[in-house]
Order: C-alpha cells, then sequence, then structure tokens
C-alpha cells in the first residue's frame, strides 16, 4: 500500500554541485545588488532622487561638466536610459543640460547651485549606507577593487566569449582561413 503522506518524487535528475544557486557568483552579485539598492530607496527618497539619479550626481559631483556619452561611459548606460533621469533631474533643479557652443551634437551637463548643495546632504546617505554593510573602510574599499576588478575582466572577455551558433562549429584546421 503506498505511503499517503510522501512527498511527490521529481524526475528532474539532482542539481550538480556547479549549478546550484546558492553557489553561483552571478546570483550572490545579483542580490547583493538588489539589496544594496533597496536598502537606498528610503535614504534617496528623503532627497526626492532615484538611486540612478544618485549615481549621476555622484559622477557630477566628481566632474562637473560632462557630456551625456560620457556620464554614460562612467555608469554603464545607454543615452535611451540615462536621458530619462537627467529630464527629471532637470525638473528638480538640480542639473542643466546644454548644447556644447563648439560642438552642436554634443550635450554637456552642468549641476546647479542646488544640485551642489545637495551633496552635503548627500554625506549622509553614504555613512548610513557604510555603516549597515557592518565592514569598516578597509573592508569595503577591497571589496570595491575585487568588484571592479571582475567586472573588467569580465568586460574584456565579452568580445571574446563564444555566441551558442558558434559552439556547434567545428574546430578550424591547421593551415586554413575558418
Amino acid at each position: 500500500m503506498p505511503v499517503r503522506n510522501a512527498p511527490p518524487r521529481s524526475s528532474a535528475a539532482p542539481a550538480s554541485a556547479a549549478l546550484r544557486l546558492d553557489g553561483q557568483l552571478c546570483f550572490a552579485l545579483y542580490s547583493a545588488s538588489l539589496t544594496m539598492t533597496k536598502f537606498y530607496q528610503p535614504l534617496l527618497r528623503r532627497l526626492k532622487l532615484t538611486y540612478p539619479q544618485y549615481l549621476v550626481l555622484l559622477v557630477l559631483w566628481e566632474r562637473d561638466r560632462c557630456t551625456i556619452s560620457a556620464l554614460g561611459n562612467r555608469l554603464f548606460l545607454d543615452s535611451g536610459t540615462l536621458t530619462p533621469l537627467l529630464k527629471r533631474l532637470e525638473l528638480l533643479g538640480y542639473v542643466q543640460r546644454k548644447r556644447d557652443v563648439g560642438d552642436e551634437r554634443r550635450v554637456l551637463v552642468t549641476l546647479t547651485p542646488a544640485g551642489r548643495r545637495l551633496h552635503d546632504s548627500a554625506l549622509s546617505v553614504h555613512e548610513k549606507v557604510a555603516c549597515a554593510t557592518q565592514h569598516n573602510a578597509s573592508e569595503r574599499h577591497a571589496l570595491t577593487q575585487q568588484l571592479r576588478s571582475l567586472r573588467g575582466t569580465l568586460m574584456n572577455d565579452l568580445g571574446r566569449a563564444i555566441s551558442p551558433q558558434e559552439s556547434n562549429r567545428p574546430p578550424p584546421q591547421k593551415g586554413r582561413a575558418p
């Protein structure tokens, strides 16, 4: 007679150790990023900012008067994503966008006086996040450096990544052009 409360049997093979979710670096990074962003939300809400808007301001506080393309490169964002962020920051009175008189194709983004003043309020956000990590400054710096190194390594490898179509091709024979 069958046991009534037995768990249903799965026809799927057990996951190998290499494919366990909790062992995936990508998932650890993804979930940490989501959690970090969620932590920032209430802190930035007081400043009437979203997290991506805050990132734009961080870049401008480092170096005011950037082109949209320089901001996009620094933040790894395309202009289609960046333009709405900048429009909202402009409506809030924190930035100003102007065409470059030397090259009309370029749009320069500069901080307004209100955007510069916001810098001091943002310092408390940084302090609260730093405290919440429960890591000292040197540990946070080391972790940041490791993540930047990982990002750089992965970006370098993106160009060499093999597409699924290419992975089914036989390797080229020596002496023959592909």
